[in-house]
């Protein structure tokens, strides 16, 4: 018995052993044709997309909007290059010539813009662009001659109001065309076409040929240390430099992006960026600075009024009282020592307002420490308790409302209660709820968003916005909440007037927030943002962002915050993630030019791109 059962189990087990591999090989099987066909797939989406551009650039000869044209053509350009490069350079060339059309109509509707809003305290300016820019980055990434021809033809254009240019003009615009072009394509993370293009114009120093070397410092430190330490030898030699120039290298090494100048009507300041981190660069390096520095400081001066150069000595005077610090901390006693002898035979000859200016924020700006935000606002407060007349006391509850703004604390409201001027407090107060709101939306603090918002005097634009932005910080830990806010912004939306392309702006943000937490319900609710989009003749799709300001006695402030929810390429790339003919359908519902040619774009190069990947 017990053998008939052995036999049985054996003979079971001889005939199931072979079944594993078997179903091993089916799995197998089953992978490779669904690969195959999620190859297949890519491939005819691919086919597909390719089309849609070419297509697209077929039309946008026709759009009425010479930027839309421009910006298409360059941009289906540079997506189908890798594929099909006469048709890309012909695109590239297209584009160059809508784009000298389209900086024309930039400019004009600019200058509208603001002749509109003359008349009102409040003024928010467009951002400026130039539209060859973009053009010529593009098409310098894919063909360094095709750049140097474009490059070429700027060089021939003339001045905004029709009039030759001289040729030391030309050169100055053509460097600095250059210098824009080079950082650009740093950004674009090609370092070494950047260096190609800056090359030519790195020899004459500037200030933005400085800046251009500190942001590739983050990318080559070696390039940018190297060519640092030429421009420090050239400006030893050269007896034009001054003391001016000397404070633009020093940013280099110690103010990044940071430049100060002085001349004998006041200062000169540029700030490219949010102050940079101090560089870790080599003693060797920081030497040759203020050997070079001395060179030019230490030069034998002038006799007053015959000074041939944009410092004077009263800009002699506070550029050594400014870098005096730096040389204290770093440079040999000998030539800390020679230096205060000049600035001692200076102070006889810097004017007694020069001499003044001691004190003066921007000759220590940036120079050691900086005050905290709390120093600040001490100082203000003892300055509101010495003032004298009404104006001056508005002057100072302007500024500490301003700072207090910037860390979204409700007491800056207070600030601006004490503001005797009404039309002052009543233009200021907006401005100062709607910079409250941007800063707490940056510390992701919700609950002080809402409180602002609840509270404060915005926008139906700016309302819907915060809305979203506090819907999207909340998708992750409470989303019901979430689903509340994405249902205020919406209405908020709504209020928004039909024509105004902020309600399309403000729906493609709802959307861009929904998408987080329910992606269903983000593509019904694309359907509010399209209609929108068709009922306002100015929306773009792009270049989205969050514009407010306030005009008072004399004084402009002004916030132009980029917000990427409110174009269409971003929800339009994730819905074609998802359901890519869907997605192409909804597009071809956007009736304007613009707006269709962003989301078709942009549904075209998450597909391509896809694949790259």
């Amino acid at each position: 018995m017990r053998s008939h059962f052995l036999f049985a189990a054996i003979l079971l087990l001889a005939i199931c052993v072979p079944a594993a591999p078997q179903r091993k090989e089916n799995n197998a099987n089953n992978r490779t044709e669904r690969d195959l066909a999620a190859e297949r797939l890519l491939r005819e989406r691919r086919a597909n997309a390719q089309s849609l551009l070419i297509n697209l650039a077929a039309d946008a000869r026709n759009f009425n909007d010479p930027i839309a044209r421009a910006r298409t053509q360059a941009r289906v350009a540079d997506i189908l290059w890798d594929t099909d490069r006469d048709r890309s350079r012909a695109l590239f060339r297209a584009a160059w010539d809508a784009a000298e059309v389209a900086d024309t109509e930039i400019l004009r509707r600019a200058n509208e813009a603001i002749k509109q809003q003359s008349n009102d305290d409040t003024i928010i300016a467009p951002a400026a662009r130039d539209l060859w820019r973009e053009v010529l980055r593009l098409a310098s990434k894919h063909d360094r001659g095709l750049g140097e021809e474009f490059l070429a033809q700027l060089k021939e254009r003339k001045g905004p109001d029709g009039t030759e240019t001289s040729p030391r003009e030309v050169a100055q615009i053509a460097a600095r065309q250059r210098l824009d072009l080079a950082r650009q394509l740093l950004d674009a993370g090609d370092t070494e076409r950047a260096i190609q293009f800056a090359d030519p114009v790195l020899a004459p120093i500037t200030w933005r040929a400085i800046d251009f070397l500190t942001y590739l410092r983050e990318k080559n430190a070696t390039a940018a240390d190297q060519r640092y330490a030429a421009m420090l030898s050239n400006a030893a030699a050269d007896p034009q430099t001054d003391a001016n120039t000397v404070s633009d290298l020093s940013s280099y090494l110690f103010t990044p992006h940071f430049f100060v100048e002085f001349t004998s009507e006041g200062t000169r300041m540029n700030a490219q960026a949010a102050p940079g981190r101090v560089p870790a660069v080599s003693n060797e390096l920081r030497l040759a600075f203020f050997r070079a520095a001395a060179s030019v400081l230490l030069r034998p001066l002038a006799p007053p009024g015959q000074e041939q150069n944009s410092a004077g000595h009263d800009g002699h005077y506070l550029v050594i009282k400014r870098l005096l610090p730096l040389f204290e901390q770093y440079a040999p006693p000998e030539m800390t020592a020679a230096l205060r002898t000049q600035l001692d035979a200076l102070t006889s000859l810097a004017s007694k307002s020069t001499r003044d200016r001691d004190d003066d924020e921007w000759v220590r700006k940036d120079i050691g420490p900086e005050k905290p935000a709390d120093d600040w606002e001490q100082q203000l407060l003892d300055r509101l308790d010495h003032a004298k007349t009404s104006a001056e006391r508005d002057q100072l509850n302007l500024q500490l409302a301003l700072v207090l703004a910037g860390r979204a604390d409700l007491h800056a409201r207070d600030y601006v209660d004490k503001i005797d001027d009404t039309d002052m407090r009543n233009s200021v107060r907006p401005f100062i709820d709607a910079s409250m709101t941007l800063r707490a939306v940056s510390k992701k603090d919700v609950e002080r968003l809402l409180e602002i918002v609840r509270t404060g005097e915005l926008t139906h634009m700016q309302k819907s916005w915060a809305y979203s932005q506090g819907a999207k910080l909340l998708s992750k830990t409470d989303r019901e909440r979430a689903q509340t806010l994405i249902e205020s912004a919406a209405t908020e939306a709504r209020r928004i007037d039909t024509s105004d392309p902020d309600r399309p702006r403000a729906f493609f943000g709802v959307t861009n927030a929904l998408f987080l937490i329910d992606h269903k319900s983000a593509w019904q609710q694309i359907d509010d943002a399209i209609r929108a989009a068709n009922s306002a003749d100015s929306f773009s799709g792009e270049d989205g962002e969050l514009a407010f300001g306030v005009r008072v006695k004399g004084m402009h402030f002004g916030r132009n915050s980029p917000v990427p929810d409110f174009d269409v390429g971003g929800i339009f790339a994730a819905f074609a993630a998802e359901d890519y003919e869907r997605a192409v359908e909804l597009a071809r519902g956007l009736r304007r030019d613009s707006p269709r040619a962003s989301a078709t774009i942009a549904i075209a190069r998450s597909v391509l791109e896809q694949k790259k990947n």
